[in-house]
Protein backbone atom coordinates (compact mmCIF):
# COMPACT_ATOMS: atom_id res chain seq x y z
CA UNK A 1 0.00 0.00 0.00
CA UNK A 2 1.41 3.39 -1.05
CA UNK A 3 2.42 5.81 1.69
CA UNK A 4 0.59 9.19 1.43
CA UNK A 5 2.86 12.01 0.32
CA UNK A 6 3.41 14.24 3.40
CA UNK A 7 4.54 17.22 1.31
CA UNK A 8 1.08 18.73 0.58
CA UNK A 9 0.21 18.46 4.28
CA UNK A 10 3.44 20.27 5.21
CA UNK A 11 2.70 22.99 2.65
CA UNK A 12 -0.83 23.45 4.02
CA UNK A 13 0.50 23.67 7.59
CA UNK A 14 3.19 26.17 6.54
CA UNK A 15 0.64 28.42 4.81
CA UNK A 16 -1.79 28.14 7.71
CA UNK A 17 0.85 29.45 10.13
CA UNK A 18 2.66 31.97 7.89
CA UNK A 19 2.30 35.71 8.37
CA UNK A 20 1.02 38.02 5.64
CA UNK A 21 4.45 39.08 4.36
CA UNK A 22 5.62 35.45 4.29
CA UNK A 23 2.54 34.50 2.27
CA UNK A 24 3.19 37.32 -0.20
CA UNK A 25 6.85 36.30 -0.53
CA UNK A 26 5.73 32.73 -1.24
CA UNK A 27 3.34 33.93 -3.95
CA UNK A 28 6.04 36.07 -5.58
CA UNK A 29 8.41 33.11 -5.95
CA UNK A 30 8.25 32.16 -9.65
CA UNK A 31 7.73 33.50 -13.16
CA UNK A 32 6.61 37.12 -12.85
CA UNK A 33 4.40 36.77 -15.95
CA UNK A 34 2.49 33.81 -14.51
CA UNK A 35 -1.17 34.37 -13.65
CA UNK A 36 -1.97 33.14 -10.14
CA UNK A 37 -5.03 30.91 -9.74
CA UNK A 38 -7.44 32.00 -6.98
CA UNK A 39 -8.26 28.38 -6.16
CA UNK A 40 -4.57 27.61 -5.57
CA UNK A 41 -4.16 30.76 -3.49
CA UNK A 42 -6.88 29.64 -1.07
CA UNK A 43 -5.44 26.17 -0.45
CA UNK A 44 -4.41 25.49 3.13
CA UNK A 45 -5.59 28.85 4.49
CA UNK A 46 -8.87 27.81 6.11
CA UNK A 47 -10.86 30.86 7.28
CA UNK A 48 -7.84 33.01 6.50
CA UNK A 49 -8.78 32.56 2.83
CA UNK A 50 -11.23 35.45 3.17
CA UNK A 51 -8.33 37.67 4.18
CA UNK A 52 -6.15 36.49 1.30
CA UNK A 53 -8.89 37.11 -1.27
CA UNK A 54 -9.68 40.55 0.17
CA UNK A 55 -5.96 41.37 0.05
CA UNK A 56 -5.82 40.43 -3.63
CA UNK A 57 -9.14 42.16 -4.35
CA UNK A 58 -7.60 45.50 -3.36
CA UNK A 59 -4.80 45.17 -5.94
CA UNK A 60 -6.45 47.22 -8.72
CA UNK A 61 -7.34 50.00 -6.25
CA UNK A 62 -3.61 50.61 -5.67
CA UNK A 63 -2.72 50.64 -9.36
CA UNK A 64 -2.97 54.12 -10.96
CA UNK A 65 -5.67 53.25 -13.50
CA UNK A 66 -9.07 55.01 -13.73
CA UNK A 67 -11.09 51.79 -13.34
CA UNK A 68 -9.12 50.34 -10.40
CA UNK A 69 -11.99 50.70 -7.95
CA UNK A 70 -14.50 49.38 -10.49
CA UNK A 71 -12.42 46.18 -10.75
CA UNK A 72 -11.84 45.80 -6.99
CA UNK A 73 -15.26 46.77 -5.69
CA UNK A 74 -17.44 43.92 -7.05
CA UNK A 75 -15.08 41.19 -5.75
CA UNK A 76 -15.02 42.87 -2.31
CA UNK A 77 -18.84 43.00 -2.37
CA UNK A 78 -19.02 39.29 -3.27
CA UNK A 79 -16.76 38.31 -0.36
CA UNK A 80 -18.50 40.72 2.01
CA UNK A 81 -21.90 39.18 1.24
CA UNK A 82 -20.53 35.73 2.11
CA UNK A 83 -19.22 36.99 5.46
CA UNK A 84 -22.55 38.70 6.07
CA UNK A 85 -24.53 35.47 5.62
CA UNK A 86 -22.04 33.46 7.68
CA UNK A 87 -20.14 31.30 5.16
CA UNK A 88 -17.08 29.75 6.79
CA UNK A 89 -15.14 29.38 3.52
CA UNK A 90 -15.16 31.79 0.58
CA UNK A 91 -16.75 30.77 -2.71
CA UNK A 92 -15.93 32.18 -6.13
CA UNK A 93 -17.64 31.53 -9.47
CA UNK A 94 -15.56 29.30 -11.74
CA UNK A 95 -14.72 32.04 -14.24
CA UNK A 96 -13.19 34.12 -11.41
CA UNK A 97 -11.68 31.25 -9.39
CA UNK A 98 -9.62 30.12 -12.38
CA UNK A 99 -8.11 33.57 -12.78
CA UNK A 100 -6.05 35.87 -10.60
CA UNK A 101 -3.36 38.56 -10.67
CA UNK A 102 -0.04 38.21 -12.46
CA UNK A 103 2.99 37.95 -10.21
CA UNK A 104 4.47 41.24 -11.47
CA UNK A 105 1.23 43.04 -10.49
CA UNK A 106 1.37 41.44 -7.05
CA UNK A 107 5.04 42.48 -6.74
CA UNK A 108 4.12 46.12 -7.47
CA UNK A 109 1.39 45.96 -4.83
CA UNK A 110 3.80 44.36 -2.33
CA UNK A 111 6.25 47.25 -2.78
CA UNK A 112 3.48 49.72 -1.93
CA UNK A 113 2.21 47.97 1.21
CA UNK A 114 5.50 46.47 2.51
CA UNK A 115 6.40 49.47 4.74
CA UNK A 116 2.98 49.31 6.42
CA UNK A 117 3.16 45.55 6.82
CA UNK A 118 6.54 45.88 8.52
CA UNK A 119 5.06 48.25 11.10
CA UNK A 120 1.89 46.22 11.63
CA UNK A 121 3.72 42.91 12.06
CA UNK A 122 5.32 44.28 15.22
CA UNK A 123 1.95 44.55 16.94
CA UNK A 124 -0.45 42.10 15.26
CA UNK A 125 -0.91 38.58 16.58
CA UNK A 126 -3.67 35.97 16.89
CA UNK A 127 -6.10 37.14 19.61
CA UNK A 128 -9.80 37.79 20.37
CA UNK A 129 -10.95 35.05 17.99
CA UNK A 130 -14.59 35.76 18.84
CA UNK A 131 -14.38 39.09 17.00
CA UNK A 132 -13.46 37.13 13.87
CA UNK A 133 -15.55 33.96 14.17
CA UNK A 134 -18.73 34.82 16.08
CA UNK A 135 -21.75 34.88 13.78
CA UNK A 136 -22.78 38.42 14.70
CA UNK A 137 -19.19 39.71 14.49
CA UNK A 138 -18.79 38.14 11.05
CA UNK A 139 -22.01 39.84 9.95
CA UNK A 140 -20.71 43.24 11.15
CA UNK A 141 -17.48 42.69 9.20
CA UNK A 142 -19.44 41.66 6.13
CA UNK A 143 -21.80 44.64 6.34
CA UNK A 144 -18.97 47.18 6.63
CA UNK A 145 -17.02 45.54 3.81
CA UNK A 146 -20.17 45.49 1.67
CA UNK A 147 -20.58 49.26 2.02
CA UNK A 148 -16.85 49.88 1.46
CA UNK A 149 -16.91 47.66 -1.63
CA UNK A 150 -19.91 49.52 -3.04
CA UNK A 151 -18.23 52.88 -2.40
CA UNK A 152 -15.04 51.60 -4.04
CA UNK A 153 -17.06 50.59 -7.11
CA UNK A 154 -18.34 54.15 -7.58
CA UNK A 155 -16.33 56.65 -9.63
CA UNK A 156 -15.75 58.99 -6.67
CA UNK A 157 -12.51 60.97 -7.20
CA UNK A 158 -9.51 60.40 -4.92
CA UNK A 159 -11.12 57.56 -2.92
CA UNK A 160 -9.39 54.45 -4.32
CA UNK A 161 -6.37 54.63 -2.01
CA UNK A 162 -8.19 55.41 1.27
CA UNK A 163 -10.95 52.86 0.60
CA UNK A 164 -8.46 50.27 -0.61
CA UNK A 165 -6.34 50.88 2.49
CA UNK A 166 -9.39 50.46 4.69
CA UNK A 167 -10.30 47.12 3.07
CA UNK A 168 -6.66 46.08 3.41
CA UNK A 169 -6.94 46.60 7.18
CA UNK A 170 -9.87 44.14 7.29
CA UNK A 171 -7.88 41.71 5.14
CA UNK A 172 -4.88 41.82 7.48
CA UNK A 173 -7.08 41.29 10.55
CA UNK A 174 -8.53 38.15 8.93
CA UNK A 175 -5.15 36.92 7.67
CA UNK A 176 -3.36 37.45 10.96
CA UNK A 177 -6.35 36.23 13.03
CA UNK A 178 -6.19 39.44 15.06
CA UNK A 179 -9.52 40.37 16.63
CA UNK A 180 -8.09 43.54 18.18
CA UNK A 181 -7.05 44.77 14.73
CA UNK A 182 -10.55 43.93 13.48
CA UNK A 183 -12.04 46.17 16.18
CA UNK A 184 -9.81 48.96 14.91
CA UNK A 185 -10.95 48.17 11.35
CA UNK A 186 -14.59 48.39 12.42
CA UNK A 187 -14.04 51.78 14.05
CA UNK A 188 -12.08 53.25 11.15
CA UNK A 189 -14.50 51.64 8.68
CA UNK A 190 -17.51 53.36 10.25
CA UNK A 191 -15.70 56.71 10.17
CA UNK A 192 -14.58 56.11 6.56
CA UNK A 193 -18.08 55.20 5.40
CA UNK A 194 -19.59 58.26 7.10
CA UNK A 195 -16.90 60.61 5.79
CA UNK A 196 -16.95 59.25 2.23
CA UNK A 197 -20.74 59.36 2.19
CA UNK A 198 -20.75 62.99 3.36
CA UNK A 199 -18.06 64.02 0.87
CA UNK A 200 -19.71 62.25 -2.05
CA UNK A 201 -23.08 63.74 -1.10
CA UNK A 202 -21.51 67.21 -0.97
CA UNK A 203 -19.82 66.62 -4.33
CA UNK A 204 -23.09 65.52 -5.94
CA UNK A 205 -24.90 68.58 -4.53
CA UNK A 206 -22.15 70.89 -5.83
CA UNK A 207 -22.33 69.32 -9.29
CA UNK A 208 -26.12 69.65 -9.32
CA UNK A 209 -25.87 73.34 -8.35
CA UNK A 210 -23.30 73.91 -11.09
CA UNK A 211 -25.54 72.23 -13.69
CA UNK A 212 -28.54 74.29 -12.51
CA UNK A 213 -26.54 77.49 -13.06
CA UNK A 214 -25.43 76.40 -16.51
CA UNK A 215 -28.82 75.22 -17.71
Amino acid sequence: MATPDPEPARIRLKRKEAGTRALLDDLLDGDEQQTLDFNALMQGLGRRAFGMLLLLATLPAFIPIPIGGVLSGPLVVLLAAQLLIGLRRPWLPGFIARRGPKRHTLARFERIVAPWLLRLERVVRPRLAGVLDHRVASAVTGLLLLVLGLLLSLPIPFTNYPLGGMILLFALALLERDGALMLVAWSVGIVTVATTGALSGGLISAMQSMLDRIF
